[in-house]
């Protein structure tokens, strides 16, 4: 006998930030994901700073507020090693805080595991 019942998805969203524009940063990305931990939309949101968003994240000290600011809230800030790296930015990432490691295989454990994903 099997069952059918799908697995109950974890009530967890992953926010992958890839755009390098500060109003997308603003006024989307960082709103949507401090809402969504501050107002329990979801219980557990991780934002994924990857691609050009990395050197935005790095030397926009008003956007490094903001992300400060959302991982005192408790939203987990991770930044792709990869991207760091290729930006020169692993340095600036690190000490704001960001974990910044290889995402490509936790993101897709992440997307097997059922976390809600958005990309921006």
């Amino acid at each position: 006998m099997t069952n059918d019942t799908p697995a109950p998805k974890p009530d967890a969203l992953c926010v992958v930030w890839s755009s390098p524009d500060p109003e997308v940063a603003d006024n989307l990305v960082f709103m949507y994901a401090q809402n969504a931990l501050n107002r329990s939309w979801w219980k557990q949101v991780r934002l994924i700073i990857w691609g050009p968003s990395a050197s935005l994240a790095a030397r926009d000290e008003r956007v490094r507020d903001r992300l400060r600011e959302m991982m005192a809230d408790g939203v987990e800030v991770w930044a792709c090693r990869a991207c760091a790296e290729n930006y020169g930015v692993v340095e600036p990432l690190e000490t704001l805080g960001a974990n910044v490691l290889y995402v490509g295989e936790p993101f897709t454990e992440m997307l097997k595991n059922g976390w809600t994903q958005l990309t921006f």
